[in-house]
């Protein structure tokens, strides 16, 4: 758990459409790496090197910057067993934590209910981005969802509507009820709209009282990381961040496509951190990064294919840097079905978080006990 007075917060960053582990923390000195990959494989010259085997991809500047500072933990092999190689199951069971059946119950939205259990703060998670992760999803648990905190609002800045809007929300529910009929479902949206506009209320300030020296670029992620950072110093109490980027899914093209998305994540995580110095506001702060699955170990002549075994990050001023785990091995004889065998499940790193950081008990939200590690 955090030892810091604030409480601790996470900010989780998907990677989605399944990120490249080969091409992330890449084996530049295996021969195996590149006989497999002849059209995809980064020049051994441009890796920035980690060891005399182990280098970022060299779009990846300031996250080794990072690592090098001590503040990025790097999680090899993780996974699960029978990975489906679905984008759509295998985000699922990141989600639900359920490799066996189809999950309804977000992990973070069962962490966001044990850290505010009576639902008081409508903030206690918000998510930047297009409509809600399944992560996030939980019944009776408020979470915040942000497309862009400039205009954010939900009948907050329409002229008129003033104290009329939970008449408004009635009527919205109202004419929902013939297809989804009345009684709980019609609650659920009720109580949805409502926590939807006092989130919109008291989240609309945060912008107002940010300010900074840091020139994030023009991308989406970076967008996002900023109105992260605007919420966080705004002290409203959130403790859970969720935002996505992609696509990763590289099957065509993917050297300039890789190149792109890195340089936009990479910068966008090295400003957000240095935003959080400048505000002396980092010491209570990790942010995880997560990808569904990796990708194939051959290329297919411009790209890779889906596979499985993939790579995580933590990263932070209370992060225990360094490698941790093992590096699957990509010897052609020890491939699964020619993917890298994932080694580490990823529901010991997300109970990693939630005991060591968040200071719950992970086992009901992951649904059971896994090999935590120690880079908190």
């Amino acid at each position: 758990m955090a030892t810091t007075k604030k409480d601790p917060v996470l900010v989780v960053l998907q990677l989605t459409g399944a990120n490249d582990y080969l091409n992330t923390i890449v084996p530049y000195t295996n021969g195996y790496y590149r006989d497999a990959r002849p059209r995809v494989a980064i020049p051994e010259n441009e890796v920035l090197p980690i060891d005399d085997e182990l280098g970022f991809n060299p779009n990846m500047a300031p996250v080794k910057q990072l690592f090098d500072d001590g503040k990025v933990a790097v999680i090899h092999g993780i996974g699960y067993e029978n990975s489906p190689r679905s984008h759509f199951r295998s985000m699922d069971i990141w989600h639900t934590c359920e490799p066996d059946i189809v999950g309804t119950e977000g992990w973070a939205g069962k962490v966001i209910r044990d850290l505010d259990p009576s639902g008081e703060n409508v903030l206690k998670g918000v998510n930047f981005g297009q409509g809600l992760p399944r992560a996030l999803a939980l019944r009776g648990v408020p979470v915040t969802s942000v497309s862009n905190l400039e205009s954010y609002g939900v009948l907050s800045n329409v002229p008129g509507v003033g104290d009329d809007r939970d008449q408004i929300l009635e009527r919205f529910a109202r004419m929902y009820s013939p297809a989804v009929g009345t009684g709980v479902v019609m609650d659920y949206l009720g109580q949805t709209g409502r926590d939807a506009l006092r989130g919109a209320d008291i989240i609309k300030a945060a912008p107002e009282k940010y300010s900074s020296t840091i020139e994030y670029a023009e991308t989406p992620i970076a967008t996002a990381l900023r109105d992260v950072a605007r919420v966080y110093l705004a002290d409203l109490g959130t403790q859970l961040f969720y935002t996505q980027h992609g696509s990763f899914d590289t099957h065509f093209n993917q050297p300039p496509a890789h190149i792109k998305l890195w340089t936009d994540v990479s910068r966008a995580i090295g400003d957000f951190f240095d935003d959080l110095k400048e505000h002396d506001a980092g010491d209570n702060v990790i942010m995880m990064l997560f990808t569904e699955f990796g990708r194939r170990v051959k290329d297919n002549g411009t790209g890779t294919d889906h596979g499985a075994g993939g790579v995580a990050f933590v990263i932070g001023n209370q992060v225990k840097g360094g490698m941790y785990g093992t590096y699957p091995s990509i010897r052609p004889e020890d491939l699964t079905q020619g993917d890298l065998a994932p080694n580490y499940d990823f529901r010991g790193f997300y109970s990693t978080v939630v005991e060591r950081w968040l200071g719950l008990d992970a086992v009901p939200i992951v649904g059971g006990k896994f090999e935590q590690l120690d880079f908190v």
